[in-house]
C-alpha cells in the first residue's frame, strides 16, 4: 500500500505525471519476476501478498490498450428481427421476409462518427441463425432475400471508407440449426401445452408463431454429433479458395469438434478471410433451448485458438486477453471497476464471463478479496465494456422512441468515465436507414462530448480555473494498481479536498456537485497495489 500525491498546473493542459516505478509479471511459480503479460497463473504455493503483487504486474496486449481508448463503439442490430418486429427470431423465418428497400450503410456509419465511435460492429448473425452475409455454409442467408444484400460487405466497406475501425457479432446460439425432427416434435408439445392453457414463454411462443415453417439450416445445433476431427475451411463443391488453401495462401487448421462447432468456425473463417481485419468480434455464450431439451456444447478453446491463429490482435468479447461483460444492458459501469480480475479456470479454455468467481453481475470481481479467494487459478486483464441499446430493444421497431442526448452524455460518464467503454447499439430501421430522431439525439450527444471532453477547460484571466469535472487516468501499459485516491483544490492559498474514488484505470471522470474554482489540483494516490502510474489529469467544465 503506498501514498502518493501530485500537483498539477490547471492551465491548459495538464503536464503528463512521471511514471512511478516500473511493470512486471510473475513467473508461474511465483518466485521471480518475468515479462509483463495480461494472463497470469496463479500457484497454491502463493501467498496473499505475492497474488496481489501479481495483480499489479497483469498488463493490456496490444490489441486491448487500443480498444480503450477508442472508448465508443457503435453496435449494428438490424436483421431478421427488424422486419420481424421481434428481439428474438425463431430460426424459421421465411428468408424472403427479410427485404430492406435499401441498405444505407453510408448514412449507418456517418451517424456513428457524429456520436464520437471509432469502431462500428455489427451483428452478421443474430440468434435466429440468419446470415447477412453469403455464406457457403448456410441456406439460411441473405442469399434467398429479394436482391441478396450483402449488408456485412456495405457495412464493412462504408466503415472503411469513413476510416472507422469494424467489428463483427456472431452469435453461437442459432435457432436456424436447430434439429429438424426434434423441433417439429416441440412445436406439437407447444401446441398441447398452449391448447391447455399453459403460459408459453417468449422463446417457446416465437417458435410457435413459425410452427408451420421448419428450421431454415441443416439441424447441426445440439444435434449429439460426436467430436471429431475437421480441417477448417471445410472446403465445399466448386469452392473458389481451394487453389489459395492447396498453395498455403490461405491458412488451415485441423480442429476437434462437433458437427455445430466446425460449422461456426467455417463462418468465422468466412468473416476474417474475406471481411478482416477485425479489431473486436463479439460472441456470448447463450443456450436458450436447454429447458426444452437441446443444448450446444460450444468448444470455446478451438474456437479461440483459430481467432488468435488469424487475428493475434482482435479483441474479443468473452475472449482469453479480451474484453467482458459489464454485468447489465444499461450502460453503466461499477463505480470500482477493475480491468484485473480472477478466473476458476484458464481464461482460454472457457467463456470468460462463466470463469468470474462470483459472475459477471457481481459487485465486486476485482478487489483483494476476490482475488485472493479460493479457487482462483488466473489472472487476467479483462476489462468492462458497458452494452446498451439506443432505444428500448436491440431491433429497431417503430413505437420506440431513442434515448436523449442527455441520457447518452450521463451513461458516457458512468462508463468511459468509469473505466469501460460504451457499446452502444443504434439499430437501422426496415428502410435502411437510422431514424431522423436518432441521428439528431446521437449527433448532439457527440457535439457534446466533444466540447466538454475534447480538450481541458481554458483558465480564466486572473490565472484560476473554473471546473465541474476532473478527469484522472492511470497508464494502463503499467496496469491498473491505484485503489483509492483523492482531488484536491487550492483556494486563496488553502488546499482542500473536492472529490475522491476508487479505481482509475483508463480513466475516470469525477462530476462535482458545484463549480469549483482553483489555482491548483492535486491528485493524492491513498492505496494502491504498488507503485503507481498516473497519466495526464484534467479539467473539464459541463455546466455553463
Amino acid at each position: 500500500m503506498t501514498s502518493r500525491r501530485q500537483i498539477l498546473g490547471v492551465l491548459g493542459a495538464a503536464p503528463a505525471i512521471a511514471a512511478l516505478g516500473s511493470a512486471g509479471a510473475y513467473a508461474a511459480g511465483g518466485g521471480g519476476r518475468a515479462r509483463p503479460a495480461s494472463i497470469v497463473p496463479v500457484t497454491g504455493n502463493d501467498t496473499p501478498e505475492q497474488i496481489i503483487a501479481k495483480a499489479a504486474d497483469v498488463v493490456p496486449r496490444k490489441g486491448q490498450f487500443a480498444w480503450q481508448r477508442r472508448e465508443i463503439t457503435a453496435f449494428t442490430h438490424f436483421g431478421m428481427n427488424t422486419f420481424t418486429d421481434r428481439e428474438w427470431g425463431s430460426g424459421a423465418e421465411d428468408p424472403a421476409t427479410f427485404a430492406p428497400t435499401a441498405v444505407d450503410a453510408d448514412q449507418w456509419i456517418r451517424t456513428y462518427r457524429a456520436m464520437g465511435a471509432e469502431l462500428a460492429m455489427i451483428t452478421a448473425k443474430h440468434h435466429d441463425g440468419f446470415t447477412l452475409f453469403p455464406s457457403r455454409y448456410t441456406p439460411h442467408s441473405i442469399l434467398k432475400s429479394p436482391g441478396r444484400p450483402n449488408v456485412v460487405r456495405a457495412y464493412v466497406d462504408a466503415a472503411r471508407a469513413q476510416r472507422m475501425r469494424v467489428g463483427i457479432y456472431l452469435s453461437p446460439s442459432d435457432g436456424g440449426e436447430l434439429p429438424h425432427a426434434w423441433h417439429a416434435e416441440w412445436i406439437e408439445s407447444l401446441r398441447k401445452k398452449q391448447a391447455e392453457g399453459g403460459k408459453l414463454t417468449s422463446v417457446e411462443q416465437t417458435a410457435l408463431d413459425d410452427g408451420d415453417r421448419a428450421p431454415g439450416g441443416l439441424g447441426r445445433f445440439g444435434n449429439g454429433s460426436a467430436v471429431r476431427e475437421h480441417t477448417i475451411p471445410t472446403l465445399v463443391d466448386g469452392d473458389d479458395r481451394a487453389d489459395a488453401v492447396r498453395s498455403g495462401k490461405l491458412p488451415t487448421f485441423t480442429v476437434h469438434v462437433n458437427d455445430y462447432d466446425a460449422y461456426y468456425l467455417n463462418l468465422v473463417y468466412e468473416l476474417f478471410t474475406e471481411y478482416g481485419p477485425l479489431d473486436e468480434f463479439w460472441l456470448d455464450g447463450a443456450n436458450p433451448w436447454a429447458d426444452a431439451g437441446i443444448t450446444q456444447e460450444y468448444r470455446f478453446e478451438e474456437w479461440f485458438r483459430v481467432i488468435e491463429a488469424l487475428s493475434p490482435d482482435t479483441v474479443v468479447f468473452g475472449g482469453p486477453a479480451g474484453v467482458r461483460w459489464v454485468g447489465n444492458e444499461g450502460g453503466v459501469a461499477r463505480e470500482t471497476e477493475w480491468s484485473v480480475v480472477p478466473t476458476t479456470a484458464d481464461p482460454r479454455t472457457y467463456h470468460g464471463e462463466w470463469l468470474l468467481p462470483h459472475g459477471p453481475t457481481a459487485a465486486d470481481i476485482g478487489s483483494r478479496d476476490r482475488l485472493t479467494e479460493p479457487g482462483v487459478t488466473h489472472l487476467s486483464w479483462f476489462p468492462a465494456e458497458a452494452d446498451v441499446s439506443n432505444r428500448p430493444g436491440w431491433f429497431h421497431h417503430a413505437d420506440e422512441q431513442p434515448k436523449s442526448a442527455a441520457e447518452l452524455f450521463d451513461l458516457y460518464e458512468k462508463s468511459v468515465g468509469r473505466n469501460a467503454t460504451l457499446l452502444l447499439n443504434v439499430p437501422p430501421s426496415k428502410a435502411g436507414t437510422i431514424d431522423a430522431a436518432d441521428v439528431a439525439e446521437l449527433t448532439a450527444f457527440g457535439d457534446r462530448v466533444r466540447k466538454v471532453y475534447g480538450r481541458p477547460v481554458a483558465a480564466n484571466a486572473d490565472g484560476t480555473t473554473t471546473f465541474d469535472r476532473v478527469a484522472v487516468r492511470e497508464d494502463i501499459e503499467h496496469g491498473q494498481r491505484v485503489e483509492s485516491f483523492a482531488v484536491e483544490a487550492e483556494t486563496d492559498g488553502t488546499w482542500r479536498r473536492i472529490a475522491t474514488g476508487t479505481t482509475i484505470g483508463h480513466q475516470r471522470i469525477l462530476p462535482l456537485d458545484t463549480p469549483v474554482t482553483a489555482t491548483r489540483v492535486r491528485v493524492k494516490i491513498l492505496a494502491a497495489r504498488g507503485e503507481a502510474h498516473l497519466g495526464r489529469t484534467t479539467l473539464h467544465r459541463a455546466t455553463d
